[in-house]
Formats: structure tokens, sequence, C-alpha cells
């Protein structure tokens, strides 16, 4: 049976981290759009075509409308996504970062297509903003990153606790070691991601837009990162990393409370393939649809990882929490 869950742990560096930042990051670039009025053409250019000319004008209203409505939206969303199911460090990270990084990204595009206009006669002579759009990308996914990192790690939560008696359970020899481990793609995943880079890149092309290249080079990265998985259980706990070593999961053997097999759906249960998170909180790997390792740990915690014979992995992992604690080796 799972244990209560407590409150997420860090509620006011999560809500300054995720919440006051972007705000605060809105709120300098409002002021910033404000005091460069007097210099500014009326009308402004708030759109540029494919090939880098103004071909949309209106009013400095128009050109944060969309920072202005979308920023406190989606960053309320993501502090609530913190608050509230953010018992483990990843979770809140991952808000933080992207509401800040996206908060980031929205002012330097605002005040990059600003800057190009300052002090011209005529919106229309405004030159192209790649570079600006290139700017934008770098720097949100800088300040998401460096967000991310400042967000407090969750403490160590061991417990003397048994693991429950009814999780699957191996059989061990006292005193020998024992690994299981596993490597997983997610082909869905590679089919999907991989379309839209190559999407982005053709859209680069079409529309002579090098910043989009930036984004498909950021997309593959991403994938490559999320989309190849070694899993192992043995002294240290369970361990699931990616290919570049970060995302990863571990969960060390004191913190185990019961690990069992799970049916996972990406898109149901996680909204996609990847490092996601979950209903309910849970955090993990989704690579594929099936079978899938799920840890209840100490701290409300729940982890997934879908990987080949789920059943092994759970039943030694349990088995060598029991170890740890002095308890039982086999049922």
């Amino acid at each position: 049976m799972t244990s209560p869950r407590p409150a997420p742990a860090h509620r006011r560096a999560t809500t300054v981290t995720t919440l006051v930042v972007p705000l605060v990051v809105l709120v300098a670039t409002v002021a910033v759009a404000v005091a460069w009025t007097p210099r500014l053409p009326d009308p402004l250019a708030v759109h540029w075509s494919a090939s880098q000319a103004p071909d949309a004008f209106g009013s400095l209203k128009d050109a944060i409308a969309v920072p202005l409505l979308f920023v406190p939206v989606f960053a309320l969303g993501m502090w609530a996504l913190a608050v509230r199911p953010g018992q483990d460090t990843s979770t809140r990270r991952m808000a933080a970062g992207l509401a800040t990084g996206l908060a980031v990204l929205m002012s330097v595009v605002v005040l990059g297509s600003l800057v190009v206009q300052l002090d011209l006669p005529d919106a229309a002579d405004a030159r192209g903003i790649d570079l600006v759009l290139v700017g934008a990308f770098a720097g949100g996914i800088l300040a998401g990153v460096l967000v991310a990192l400042v967000v407090p790690r969750d403490d160590p939560m061991p417990t003397e606790a048994p693991v429950d008696p009814a999780a699957p359970r191996t059989a061990l020899t006292p005193g020998t070691e024992a690994s299981w481990s596993r490597s997983v793609t997610s082909r869905a995943g590679a089919w999907f991601g991989g379309s839209v880079v190559l999407l982005n890149v053709g859209l680069a092309a079409a529309l002579r837009t090098p910043a989009l290249l930036v984004l498909a080079a950021g997309l593959g990265v991403l994938l490559a990162s999320m989309l190849v998985l070694r899993v192992r259980v043995d002294a240290r706990g369970l361990v699931a990393r990616s290919a570049l070593g970060w995302p990863a999961i571990r969960v060390p053997l004191d913190e185990v409370l019961a690990a069992r097999v799970t049916q996972v759906d990406p898109f149901g249960d996680f909204g996609g393939w990847g490092y996601r998170i979950g209903r309910g909180g849970r955090v993990g790997f989704v690579m594929r649809t099936g079978e899938g390792i799920e840890v209840e740990r100490t701290g409300g915690r729940l982890h997934v990882v879908t990987v080949d014979d789920a059943a092994t992995g759970a039943a030694l992992l349990n088995s060598l929490a029991d170890r740890a604690r002095g308890g039982a080796t086999a049922r």
C-alpha cells in the first residue's frame, strides 16, 4: 500500500524560482520597453516575414501582449506543478527551469525586436531579427539551466522501515553480490522526435530563418539525452541514466519502500515519451508502452522506468533493500 504523500519540500525556494523570478523578468522587460517609448517609431514593427522584413505593425501594447498574457499563466502552472506533486527534486527543477527559460526567451525576443527599431523614423526600415531569435533561444536555455541548478535538492530520507512484505522478492545467497541491468531505447519517441527535428530543419530552409536550426539542434540533443537508457539494480540501489548521463534517477536502497511491476501508457500516464512527470507526481523515464519498474520511495516519491524484464529488476531491488536493513533476503 502506498504511503501517505507529505507536502513537497522547499516550497519557499520553489515559489521564488518558479513564480517570482519569471514575473520579475517580465516586469523588468515591460519597464525597459516603456522607457524606450520616446525612441521608438510609431507604429512599431511587431512581426517579420520570412525575408526578415517587417510585415506587420502596431503599438507597444501589441508588441508586449503575448508575454504579458502567456508568461504569468505558464509560470503559475509550473508553480502549481512544483508545489503540489513536486516531492521529487527533478519535478521542481524542471518546473523552475521551464518557467524561467520561457520568460527569458520571450523577453529577449521582445526587447531585441525593439532594439532594432530604436531611433528609426520608420519601423519598415528595421533590420531582421534572426540574431535576436538565436539569442533568445540560447538565453532561455541558459537561464532555465541555471535556475534549475539552484533549486534545492531533496535531503536524504533513509528509513529503517521494512520493505512492503507484499512486494516481490528474489532469493539471494548470503554474502554474494547481485546485480541486474538492461538497456532500453524508445523507437516511437525517436521517430516522433526525429520528425520534429527534420520539420524544424525544413522550416528553417523554407523560411530562411537560421534561428530554427538552433531549435532543431536543441531538440536533437534533447532526444539524445532522453531516448536511450541504461537501467541497473545493484548494491547502490536503482540507477537509470540517459545516454549523456543526465537526466538520471538514483534511488538508494535505504530509501526503497517497495518496487513493483507496472504497466505504462506513455500518453495516457505521462503525456509522451522521455523523461517525464506524470499523474500523481510520478517521475520517470517513459521509453515505450508496456511493463516497467515502479519504485515507491521515502518522502512520498514515486519513480517509473519502462524496461524489459521489470519483474526481475523489481524483485532484486526489494531483496537488496531487505539485505541492507538486515532483513530477509528471500521469500
